[in-house]
């Protein structure tokens, strides 16, 4: 237990000094005389426009306003993908003839760039949070359903046959045999799915929007205001830190069997 504690805390110092040096050389490098700060602005500046845009907003909107626009589409997408994505990767997994419909339709989908069809996406849907919604949710969709079916596929088949001869009906196999044993790739999934939607969160902001943390960088960087496109990149940043940190958690409470023997 105590090289445990000894290991978390030298991680938790090297990913301290880790940042420290990349926060050094950054206010060294930027405050050189010939580094231009539309270039590479200071952190000096950064925290100034950060202090700026909370105080005064970025548009005419509040930074919790472009906030919670951002995560109201991301959430909303990324719920909608596991209430249908996790039950029909299940399926697909277990029944051959549902997979058979369904697999090939999100392979197809799957490796297109969600750029490529996202005008047709404006073009059915219009301009509101519905057409960024859906390209949210196209992108969190697949590696959750694509993890559940390789979870179905790599569970222990004596797990099934036990449960069966012991008098177990289809229901339970399902719900008590297959289920609990493909949480944890569901959960690693979630957390893929969770930045694949959040990398394309930039992408459906740039088109018809004027609200979004994605929306605040691609407009400032048609200024060229640089130091609010650092805020906007940084602020992406931590947030996506703290929301993979809270699906970690939550696989703690609801996996705790992960990882051990």
């Amino acid at each position: 237990m105590n090289g445990k504690k000894e290991k978390s805390h030298l991680e938790r110092t090297l990913t301290l000094l880790t940042w420290l040096i990349i926060l050094s050389l950054w206010f060294i490098i930027a405050n050189i005389e010939d580094t231009s700060s539309i270039v590479l602005p200071s952190p000096q500046d950064v925290w100034r426009a950060f202090i700026d845009i909370v105080s005064n907003g970025y548009n005419q909107l509040s930074l919790w306003g472009h906030l919670g626009d951002s995560f109201e589409r991301l959430i909303i997408a990324v719920l909608l993908a596991l209430i249908t994505a996790i039950p029909l990767g299940l399926l697909s997994g277990y029944f051959k003839k549902i997979s058979a419909i369904i697999d090939s339709i999100v392979q197809f989908y799957r490796p297109i760039p969600p750029l490529a069809y996202y005008a047709l996406l404006i073009l059915w849907m219009g301009i509101d949070d519905g057409s960024k919604v859906t390209l949210l949710y196209l992108a969190a969709f697949a590696p959750i359903y694509i993890a559940c079916v390789s979870a179905v596929n790599n569970l222990d088949q004596d797990y099934i046959l036990s449960s069966r001869s012991l008098g177990a009906s289809q229901k339970d196999v399902f719900l008590r045999i297959v289920l609990p044993a493909c949480l944890p790739e569901i959960f690693t999934s979630l957390r893929t799915a969770m930045g694949f939607a959040y990398t394309t969160l930039v992408a459906a902001e740039m088109t018809a929007s004027t609200s979004g943390i994605g929306w605040m960088v691609i407009d400032a960087s048609r200024y060229l205001k640089s130091d609010v496109m650092f805020v906007g990149i940084i602020i992406m940043g931590l947030t996506g830190v703290l929301l993979d940190s809270g699906l970690k958690y939550l696989e703690g409470k609801f996996v705790f069997w992960k990882g051990k023997a």
